[in-house]
């Protein structure tokens, strides 16, 4: 029985008084002890933690992002596994958003595929998608895209909408309009997001009718147009000249509930300016001065410039812009008393804060055409550096700007820029510009070199463009005319199947007794053993080259034309040189190159760095042989590998005739090769 019933029930009796179980507890009573007393137990003192300290996902993405950007792949392979993080999808994303080298994000893509219990969803996949969209690389971005359907990820409106704007950035309108269809058909959707960029790719395209109909679309779907699709409607009608249905339906807009936010109205501005409608552009300032909204600072100098050229007061465009004219930098009279009076060196000074500090390739475009409205002359390593920062962040644009920039002011620019033109003019497959870039690079007395003259030959020879290729190799100095050279070219005439212009350069190579290689020989028989035009000549051409072989004169000790041209052209000579169990011995500058492997030959012609297999950065790596093969090699720095240094090896099986025992090993031949045509030689 419980000790509380007692005490409830039964009535105790003091000095012949009755009493509750209220007296009972009133009495004294002895405090129990603690050792004898079974039944009290005292209360544990709980010691007080620290709270552990959090971590936010902002911290944990940021220190991936380091890792990535700051680290080679094999380090950050090394490190990554270490950190302690639960890896999901919005991890993944968050990391990926944060834009490290394009590279590295592809190579942690891939490494995250692999990880146990995660698999990618729409969300990685979209951003990974939009990354390689954002840098141009279309063809790297439908493989995405391609990899989504087979891994069965749902494709939503959001994926259709980026490829679409990617696609059409790139120019390929009907490749956009195509998409826009397959996404209808699929039952995605549009959203508002969707409507308004597909009418803007329509509008800039030039189909207005299109872009007209979508909206109805849009209306009839009854989707919202939001402040993007009215700016979009807004931007076509002042680049018509129909500023008054403009500015109607930036009043009208306001009325429903929809307020023009600070992108519309820089947009709106910009586009009055390049029209010189000043009037709308007053319009749109009160508005922007009523609601605190400023422009941004490259606008802000058009509409300056717009104004002072109408000859109209600025006062209203100061007020509005108080951030901007507090600056000295920015204030139209020291502008313009700088440009007015400052020597080349100043400009210089100017150009490279904005470049460098502020990051802004729009101002320096807008402070390009003004240097050449005013013909002021920069320095050639700024205007170099402001072609490389363009190429880097593949702006044709900006790039064409500062090329012609240096060409009318008779600017010279460093080597390295117009390598970078030519290296980003072919992969955007402009290739007039590639052209104009080379006959730039030669007037300003810098040289293609033999294996770079050769390999952009041969690569517009490969883009079906042999007048483009033999305008290349009329440029070339006459002692860079060579085996090289003269093979690249014939190789162009091959592709293009005339055999009998590539036979006229032989004979002319032969003219000036410059002695056919190995890859002469492949080149030509390629090409005249398919016609029956040519088979006498075309069997002259198999003895030469059995005797060349059995001479094994291409194994000797040959010039660096002969080299390249082999490199280039002579397949089976690979085959030869290299066997399961060789090492390939990469020796190079470490701060200028890096060694990349990647996969097909799609990509080994390309230059495409987007997915390697592997990357190499120390700047003496050996690379053992393992398996029979073919394995590419190219560097991913910007127009170093259209320029010619990349590298395509055939790797046969070991032969149980090969002798045990040789006088030069594969990797000695190798090394030896490369110490002998890229080791600087001491003048005396």
């Amino acid at each position: 029985m419980r000790f509380s019933t007692i005490f409830r029930r039964a009535p105790i009796q003091i000095g012949h008084l009755q009493s509750s179980v209220k007296l009972l507890h009133s009495l004294p009573r002895p405090r129990p002890r603690n050792h004898t007393n079974r039944f009290f137990r005292k209360p544990k003192l709980v010691k007080t933690q620290t709270p552990e300290a959090k971590v936010y996902t902002r911290d944990t993405v940021s220190n991936i992002y380091n890792i990535l950007k700051y680290s080679t792949w094999e380090s950050a392979r090394a490190q990554l596994p270490n950190l302690g993080i639960k890896w999901d999808s919005h991890i993944i994303n968050r990391v990926l958003k944060s834009h490290p080298p394009l590279q590295k994000a592809w190579l942690f893509f891939n490494w995250a595929s692999d990880i146990k219990g995660f698999k990618h969803d729409h969300f990685t996949y979209t951003t990974m998608l939009d990354i390689f969209g954002e840098a141009g690389r279309i063809q790297s971005m439908y493989s995405v895209f391609s990899l989504m359907k087979e891994k069965g990820v749902v494709i939503d409106t959001v994926t259709y909408t980026s490829l679409i704007h990617w696609v059409s950035s790139s120019g390929d309108v009907d490749e956009a309009v195509r998409l826009w269809k397959e996404m209808r058909g699929s039952g995605c959707e549009p959203t508002v997001v969707s409507y308004t960029a597909y009418m803007k790719m329509l509008f800039d395209g030039g189909r207005v009718d299109e872009a007209t109909e979508v909206y109805k679309e849009m209306l009839r779907s009854r989707v919202s147009p939001n402040c993007h699709t009215y700016t979009v409607l807004m931007e076509f009608l002042v680049g018509t000249g129909k500023c008054g249905e403009a500015l109607d339906i930036f009043f009208k807009m306001q009325e429903i509930g929809v307020q023009p936010d600070k992108a519309a109205c820089n947009i709106l501005i910009g586009k009055a300016c390049k029209f010189g409608e000043t009037s709308f552009m007053a319009r749109i300032l009160v508005y922007m001065k009523e609601n605190g909204i400023v422009l941004r600072y490259p606008v802000f100098l058009e509409a300056l410039e717009t104004l002072k050229a109408a000859g109209q007061c600025d006062d209203l465009l100061r007020e509005v812009n108080l951030h901007i004219t507090a600056e000295s930098l920015c204030s139209n009279d020291t502008v313009e008393a700088e440009v007015d009076d400052m020597e080349s060196s100043d400009d210089s000074r100017i150009i490279s804060s904005v470049l460098l500090l502020k990051q802004s390739l729009v101002a320096v475009d807008h402070l390009l055409n003004q240097m050449k409205d005013r013909n002021v002359k920069l320095d050639s390593s700024v205007v170099s550096a402001i072609v490389e920062r363009n190429c880097d962040r593949c702006r044709t644009e900006g790039a064409s700007l500062a090329l012609d920039y240096s060409s009318g002011m008779g600017i010279h620019l460093e080597k390295s820029a117009y390598l970078a033109l030519v290296g980003y003019f072919l992969r955007e497959n402009e290739l007039t510009k590639v052209i104009e870039s080379v006959k730039e690079m030669v007037k300003a007395h810098h040289s293609l070199g033999v294996c770079q003259g050769a390999t952009l030959i041969h690569r517009l020879g490969f883009g079906r463009r042999p007048r483009l290729a033999a305008e290349v190799f009329d440029l070339l100095p006459d002692d860079q005319k060579g085996v090289a050279a003269y093979t690249a070219l014939m190789d162009v005439y091959i592709s293009a199947g005339s055999p009998e212009k590539a036979m006229k350069i032989f004979e002319e190579m032969r003219e000036r007794e410059i002695v056919p290689s190995l890859g002469t020989y492949n080149v030509l028989l390629s090409g005249l053993e398919k016609t029956s035009d040519f088979q006498r000549e075309a069997a002259s051409l198999k003895k030469e080259k059995r005797s060349l072989v059995a001479n094994g004169r291409f194994r000797g000790n040959v010039d660096v034309e002969e080299k390249v041209c082999d490199l280039l052209f002579a397949r089976d000579l690979e085959e030869k040189q290299f066997h399961v169990g060789d090492n390939l011995l990469f020796y190079y500058n470490d701060q200028v190159d890096d060694v990349l492997e990647i996969n097909s030959d799609l990509e080994f012609k390309s230059c495409d760095t987007t997915s390697p297999v592997a990357v190499h950065n120390a700047g003496q790596d050996l690379i053992r042989l393992t398996k029979p093969g073919i394995r590419y090699f190219i560097t991913s720095k910007i127009g170093h590998c259209e320029a010619g240094l990349k590298l395509r090896v055939v790797v046969r099986p070991l032969s149980k005739s090969v002798p045990k025992k040789m006088q030069l090993s594969p990797l000695d031949r190798l090394i030896k090769w490369l110490h002998d045509s890229f080791t600087p030689h001491p003048h005396h």
